[in-house]
């Protein structure tokens, strides 16, 4: 698995367990990766999952805003929690960081969707961000 790859599904899953929780942040990422220590996880997937979840988590009420106005006849709080973080997540770097490739982006979001959701998690998640990108994630880049 690629380090990039292995670092949004550590970042996945601290956003998850701050959505279940409603913990802090800062508390759950420690105790995310206390429970890693065994585990060598290289220093940049630590670095990027965490640089991830930080982003996220400053920017949830836009990120939120943006998921509502695209996800069609669906309440943010009504979705899979699993699936709703996944959103977060990709919608962040959809637009927020333009180092990497909106296809890259949603490509690992349906992947991870795939592997941590439902069997209809995969769509569901690439219709949204497909949406996103196609609108405010272009818009987000001009300007």
């Amino acid at each position: 698995m690629r380090k990039r790859t292995k670092a949004r599904e550590c970042a996945i899953q601290i956003l998850y367990q701050v959505d279940i929780t409603k913990s802090g942040y800062n508390e759950c990422q420690k105790d995310f990766w206390r429970t890693k220590k065994d585990k060598l996880i290289d220093d940049s997937i630590v670095e990027f999952a965490n640089m991830l979840v930080k982003g996220t988590s400053e920017n949830l009420e836009k990120i939120d805003g943006i998921i509502g106005n695209y996800a069609t006849n669906w309440d943010i709080s009504r979705m899979a929690v699993v699936d709703r973080n996944i959103l977060r997540l990709s919608t962040y770097e959809l637009i927020f960081l333009d180092d990497i490739p909106p296809k890259v982006s949603i490509n690992e979001a349906v992947d991870i969707a795939k592997k941590y959701g439902d069997k209809d998690s995969g769509k569901f998640v690439n219709g949204i961000l497909d949406k996103i990108n196609k609108v405010e994630a272009q818009d987000a880049k001009k300007g």
